[in-house]
């Protein structure tokens, strides 16, 4: 597979105009393969790997918060960087997941090819679907490589992105504590 990548890039890198014998460049194809699979590694991974049982009873029912997780993903659009952080809150309901599980499945689902609304999406049903809780909720901020080295060159623009799931959405106190405890 890196092979095929690795040939993919070397196409490219002539297709610009690059000689890919030149010192420079002659390993970079074989590099960019290697790059890109490591910054798409999400597709081979999937939630139960991921939480691998670390979901534990608990009788505790208020919000547990998860705050300033990085996260490196890849626009689908362009295949530039963007990134940023996530917050990540849910109301357990009798379970609630070991803290580095959270991290890990930001980043499972960060590593592919990504739009942030999907992504943000796809963290909080993931959170709903291991924890089974009351609600969750998400703010992905991020920063993208798209918006700021090409097209209109916006260096000082973000995006904000939120899904708010169960009693974030149905309760407005509750929703209101979380946008509070992560500004």
């Amino acid at each position: 597979m890196t092979e095929e990548i690795a040939n993919h890039y070397r196409q490219i890198i002539t297709a610009l105009g690059e000689d890919p014998q030149r010192e420079g460049l002659l390993d970079t194809p074989k590099r960019a393969a290697k790059a890109m699979q490591f910054l798409t590694h999400g597709y081979h991974q999937s939630l139960e790997e991921i939480v691998n049982g670390a979901v534990f009873t608990s009788d505790t029912d208020e919000m547990v918060l998860v705050k300033d997780i990085e996260l490196y993903s890849m626009c689908e659009h362009h295949l530039l960087p963007f990134i940023g952080k996530c917050h990540i809150a849910y109301l357990p309901a009798g379970k609630v997941l070991g803290l580095s599980k959270f991290a890990r499945i930001v980043d499972m689902y960060s590593r592919r090819m990504q739009i942030q609304e999907n992504l943000t999406k796809q963290i909080a049903e993931a959170v709903q679907q291991v924890t089974g809780a009351r609600g969750v909720a998400v703010v992905v901020e991020a920063r993208h490589m798209c918006m700021m080295m090409r097209g209109v060159e916006k260096q000082n623009s973000s995006m904000k992105t939120s899904v708010m799931l169960g009693a974030f959405r149905d309760n407005q106190p509750t929703r209101q504590e979380f946008l509070t405890l992560i500004s």
